[in-house]
């Protein structure tokens, strides 16, 4: 049987209405258009079979499978909807407000029975974040923060909390994928110098910080993001905030915490100073990817032991996305950034594409991991709205743009169940396409007037960093590497980079005057200044044996050095050579 087409819905001030997805990007004829000005939200169920929308005067449900209409209600400010997992019920969201007779505000959020119609309960949810219960997969558990502690229903019934589970002040929670047993992450921020921390639970087992899977705690953290992997397994804590206090970072200051179920944590140490733009779970649950550092920034694949895997080097980049299957991952520059995509086979750990979709505010991965969705929306961008799907390859296969005073506000691709799609051979040559990618011509520095007849001398503000693999190799039958091994190996590539900064000149005023005296006490500088070319190819040996002279310092001192810098001091002889040469032939 062949896999279905997935839908695109897009959503903008002329409606919502759904495109046909690869190979036909064509609009889909059997959902009638809805041409509502004030279309404010949309969602697909979990599997995909059912979408709801606000149009500003009604919440619609449609089935896509025979494309009936399910259920119609008149909520006109609803701004939030979902789908419990099973379908069973839909969560609908309006803005608090409260009444200026009587200063009471009413319920905002609301619980509907799908099939019969009927309200099944009404909530207050002041806030937007986190506004939607949490189910399990099978929808046997539900969970909400209210008043900063978690209260617990089974089976859908919201008229009785089974389970309670009260900490200090809960902010924030996630509720573990997947099938049971549930876990329960929640975090606690700081307060009066006591750390933040999050903690792991197993439902309903809360008896106090002793029954708990796991605890981290941890200072400098206005908020967190926590993100679990598919297996629920371990649990992704990044702690951020607001204001970096050192002045070094406009995005204020994040760490990287990994917790795992079994009770062990570590703090993820990434090796280049900077925010953290991205982190994000591979669909293996085996590794993640992180995207850090002050640009250009690197990115690295981590293993559960919080080790690095594969580096992928420095590049224009501030997001990650991983492919359904998990077989293809995107790094991707947006936002402020030019659009550039990197398209990796993360498996064999090869570049497949490197495209381009500037001005770019959106991505997304369709379900058949081999196409992608880049949008421009309002009203991030208000200018070039429209959107493009890809080939994972680099092709463009539809462009669609919206022209003005009409705006695009959302695309989104329609869900499905896990296994829908199967992992397909991986292609390095692009397909065609109709509208083929074009690279972007490179565009050329200001140069001013004075020095545009000049040669043009080539100058880097950053050294980029190429791809490497971080596993220890054995080659010709030697032992991997033990840790410590490998951490003094990382030492020493990090003392050599920090050297590698430093101007020569700099070098050159730490060498004392005896050592210049004892190694170059016959030579006369006066001799050479006769030739220009001569005279200066004095000056660059004289450099050359003074740098050396230091190196030897360094190693009487007991100091271990590079081989390439033992290499340079095995030159110094054929170096004093070449200099007595040049100034006794003047």
């Amino acid at each position: 049987m062949a896999p279905p087409i997935p839908l695109l819905a897009v959503r903008g001030s002329e409606g919502i209405y759904l495109l046909n997805g690869p190979p036909c990007l064509t609009e889909n004829e059997r959902f009638t258009r809805d041409t509502g000005k004030s279309c404010k939200v949309f969602a697909f169920s979990k599997d995909g079979t059912l979408i709801a929308w606000c149009n500003g005067e009604k919440v619609k449900v449609v089935d896509v499978v025979d494309w009936k209409l399910v259920l119609s209600l008149d909520l006109p400010k609803t701004a939030c909807v979902e789908f419990s997992p099973k379908n069973t019920i839909l969560a609908l969201w309006q803005p608090y407000t409260t009444s200026k007779d009587t200063g009471q505000g009413e319920p905002n959020l609301s619980l509907w029975d799908i099939k019969s119609g009927e309200c099944i309960k009404s909530l207050f949810q002041k806030k937007m974040q986190c506004w939607c219960p949490s189910w399990t997969e099978d929808e046997s558990i539900c969970t909400r923060n209210v008043n900063n502690e978690m209260h617990f229903f089974e089976n859908n019934d919201f008229g009785t909390i089974v389970n309670k589970l009260h900490l200090q002040k809960i902010t924030d929670f996630a509720l573990s994928p997947g099938p049971l047993p549930c876990k329960l992450a929640v975090y606690v921020p700081g307060n009066k110098g006591a750390p933040s921390f999050v903690r792991l639970y197993e439902y309903p087992k809360f008896g106090g910080p002793q029954s708990a899977l796991a605890n981290k705690s941890f200072f400098k953290a206005d908020k967190v993001t926590m993100l679990w992997n598919k297996k629920a397994t371990a649990v992704l804590v990044i702690a951020s905030t607001e204001v970096d206090k050192s002045g070094a970072s406009y995005y204020g200051e994040q760490t990287l915490h990994y917790i795992a179920t079994n009770g062990e944590s570590a703090v993820v140490q990434l090796p280049k100073n900077g925010p953290i733009y991205d982190v994000i779970w591979s669909p293996n649950s085996l590794e993640f990817c992180v995207v850090f550092g002050f640009m250009p920034a690197k990115a690295t694949i981590f293993n559960l032991k919080c080790d690095p895997v594969f580096d992928f080097g420095t590049g224009p980049r501030n997001a990650a996305y991983y492919s359904p299957q998990g077989h293809i991952l995107v790094l991707a520059g947006f936002g402020n950034l030019r659009g550039q995509m990197e398209v990796w086979d993360v498996k064999k750990y090869n570049l497949i594409s490197k495209p381009q979709a500037s001005d770019s505010t959106y991505f997304s991965w369709c379900p058949d991991g081999e196409h992608i969705v880049t949008a421009t929306c309002s009203p991030r961008l208000r200018v070039g709205n429209g959107y493009k799907i890809w080939h994972y390859t680099g092709s463009i296969l539809h462009t669609c743009s919206i022209s003005p005073p009409a705006e695009l506000w959302e695309v989104c691709w329609q869900t499905f169940c896990e296994g829908a799609f199967p992992e397909r051979t991986i292609t390095y040559q692009p397909i065609a396409g109709d509208n083929p990618s074009v690279e972007p011509k490179p565009t050329q520095a200001y140069r001013p007037p004075a020095l545009r007849d000049k040669p043009v001398t080539s100058s880097k503000l950053h050294e980029e960093e190429p791809p490497q693999n971080m596993k220890p190799q054995a080659a010709g039958g030697e032992k991997p590497l033990s840790k410590t091994a490998l951490k003094n190996q990382k030492k020493r590539e990090a003392k050599k980079a920090a050297k590698q900064e430093v101007k020569i000149d700099g070098l050159l005023e730490t060498v004392s005057k005896p050592v210049e005296k004892e190694v170059l006490p016959s030579f006369s500088s006066a001799a050479s200044s006769k030739d220009p070319e001569t005279e200066k190819k004095v000056k660059n040996l004289k450099k050359k044996l003074k740098a050396i002279e230091q190196l030897k310092e360094q190693q009487a001192s007991g100091k271990q050095l590079e081989k390439n810098q033992i290499e340079k001091i095995q030159k110094e002889a054929a170096l004093l050579q070449e200099l007595e040469d040049l100034e006794l032939g003047d």
